[in-house]
């Protein structure tokens, strides 16, 4: 998901713009936004919107075809395009069919939300509201010019004395249902109330007083903001006295009151403004339609190419191995573990094929040579014995004979030809030691003791080369033939010997070092062999070339030494690998268990 969010960071910011203008165009079409009501401004918004939302569509395209570039047409799978247009389409044209049917609920919803009937109610909910209000703030009128009628009826019998104007008033209160009364003078002094010692007293204001001075009518005071509503009249029986009442009104009503006022401008707002709101509305609507089509158009074509990339590697895996191509891989890329795990097998099926076929190329060409030694051997070791007879007989019969001074020359040139003869004789052996190489015998045989007695042998070649043996067990069995074994690291160990020997002519100042390494593992032991000799020189580049027979880098090396080696390894299910070195050879020998 956070891969997903940087890579297309650019897109999601011009969603949120977008959809943040679509949302203040919205709420300034309701005239609930922060910018003012007016054509201009709605003109501007508009405008905006179609620049942001065609510029959010070229976006989402070039995107998605960006993405088509890179994870489909790279693929080039028929099937992979085919299943991306069919989600893309199952997901296109429901989205639409919900935008339209959406769109249209809206259109019809909002119709029916100005309809006649909702509009008389909305008109006369308010009404009734304000009516009621007003009655109760007019009621107050008719109860102060109740109350001073009886006040002024009664001033013989209150005659100024607190406590009878405090009874009087009480009962007043109580019967005219108001909560306070009060009597005042021309200067708004309390004279006489209702209020309990610990109530507050709030005079009315001026202008209020000086309009009833010379005016024996009521005055009607309102105060909505703190739900009072209150009224004062002159007393016409006392002088410079006034009757001043305050009616409390639900602390709810006048908040009723104002929010049914600002719902009915919003209600007749949103009247004049339907058609725009129905804009702003499905500009916000395609808005989010479109980068949803966007996000499930991406993760489709993300889902496809992890799954249809994985089956196209394994396809052209397969054309390539069906053309006998063993070093193809299959690329292994981030996709679901089923895949990965059939990714890493083909791959592992693969290495054992190239493995089989090696060793099966292997067999035959051993084969093949032995045959072909089998063949040279008899047909040069038949005609040896007699010319090593008739070189023999002209020695004898012929030397006295010799003049004395040829007799030197000619014993030279029996000699050469005695030499050359037993050359031939130890390339025959060798010829049938190849051809007659016999089956392993497998048995359980500690590879480090086989390695170690090698080693005591060889040492005596050359005390003056260092050669060292290292394991990570002191015991590593394998089960293999112990004589074949030893004929390996026999052949192996003397060769780096050989080598270091054939550098050391021309550079007395070398490190004389062979470091033999045996490590055991779960599944597999690995040798390995470095020696601070020649190298393999300019044969590095083709360095497979030195297992085939009679193929050699000695003067007088007969080229089997090392394709033995390869298929005594081979018949032990091991693999061995010669890699150059700077200041000499590495040779790898891995057998698995």
């Amino acid at each position: 998901m956070s891969d997903f969010i940087k890579k297309n960071i650019y897109l999601i910011v011009l969603f949120i713009i977008t959809l943040s203008i679509g949302f203040l165009t919205f709420l300034t079409f309701i005239d609930k936004g922060f910018i003012e009501l007016t054509d201009k401004n709605l003109q501007y918004l508009l405008v905006l919107n179609i620049i942001l939302l065609l510029s959010f569509f070229v976006f989402i395209f070039f995107e998605i075809k960006k993405a088509i570039k890179t994870d489909i047409d790279r693929d080039g799978l028929k099937s992979n395009k085919k299943y991306i247009t069919v989600f893309a389409l199952f997901t296109l044209i429901p989205s639409i069919l919900i935008s339209i049917f959406s769109l249209f609920l809206f259109s019809f919803a909002l119709e029916k939300y100005f309809d006649k009937k909702v509009t008389t109610v909305v008109n006369n909910s308010y009404e009734l509201a304000k009516n009621y209000v007003d009655e109760i703030r007019n009621k107050i009128q008719s109860d102060i010019v109740l109350i001073a009628f009886d006040t002024n009826k009664s001033k013989r019998f209150l005659n100024d004395n607190p406590k009878e104007y405090k009874r009087f008033l009480d009962t007043q209160k109580l019967i005219r249902n108001v909560d306070e009364i009060h009597i005042i003078n021309i200067e708004k002094k309390l004279l006489f109330t209702s209020l309990k010692d610990n109530q507050p007293y709030v005079p009315p204001v001026d202008k209020a007083l000086a309009l009833v001075i010379d005016d024996d009518r009521p005055l009607k005071i309102l105060n909505a903001p703190e739900n009072i509503s209150a009224a004062i009249m002159r007393l016409q029986n006392f002088e410079n006295r006034f009757l001043y009442v305050v009616k409390y009104l639900d602390k709810d009503i006048s908040k009723y009151l104002t929010e049914s006022q600002e719902a009915i401008n919003f209600y007749y707002t949103v009247e004049e403004k339907s058609t725009g709101i129905k804009i702003s509305f499905a500009i916000i609507y395609v808005i989010i339609v479109s980068v949803l089509l966007f996000v499930s158009i991406s993760i489709a074509i993300r889902f496809s190419s992890r799954f249809f990339r994985s089956i196209n590697n394994l396809i052209y895996a397969s054309v390539s191995i069906g053309e006998g191509k063993f070093d193809t891989k299959v690329p292994e890329v981030k996709t679901d573990k089923d895949l990965e795990i059939l990714n890493k097998n083909f791959n592992l099926m693969i290495d054992r094929l190239r493995s089989q076929q090696e060793k099966l190329i292997i067999n035959e060409r051993h084969e093949a040579w032995s045959n072909l030694a089998r063949k040279l051997a008899h047909e040069i070791k038949n005609p040896l014995t007699p010319i090593q007879l008739t070189i023999d007989r002209m020695k004898t019969k012929f030397s006295n004979e010799v003049k004395e001074s040829d007799r030197r020359n000619f014993e030279e040139n029996l000699k050469i030809i005695n030499n050359q003869i037993k050359q031939i004789g130890k390339l025959v052996n060798e010829f049938s030691d190849f051809a007659r190489m016999p089956k392993p015998i497998f048995k359980e045989n500690n590879l480090v003791q086989i390695i170690k007695e090698n080693i005591n042998l060889l040492t005596e070649l050359d005390k003056t080369i260092d050669i060292s043996l290292k394991s990570n067990e002191e015991r590593i069995f394998l089960n293999s033939d112990k004589e074949q074994l030893g004929r390996v690291f026999l052949n192996l160990i003397k060769n780096s010997i050989e080598s270091i020997q054939q550098k050391a002519e021309n550079h007395s100042n070398i490190s004389k070092k062979i470091t033999i390494e045996v490590n055991n593992f779960n599944n597999h032991i690995m040798v390995t062999i470095v020696d601070t000799g020649v190298g393999f020189g300019i044969f590095a580049t083709n360095i497979k070339n030195i297992l085939n027979p009679y193929f050699t880098t000695k003067k007088n090396g007969t080229g089997l030494g090392l394709s033995i080696v390869s298929k005594i390894i081979n018949d032990h299910n091991g693999e061995i690998d010669f890699m150059s070195i700077n200041d000499g050879a590495k040779i790898k020998i891995e057998f698995i268990k």
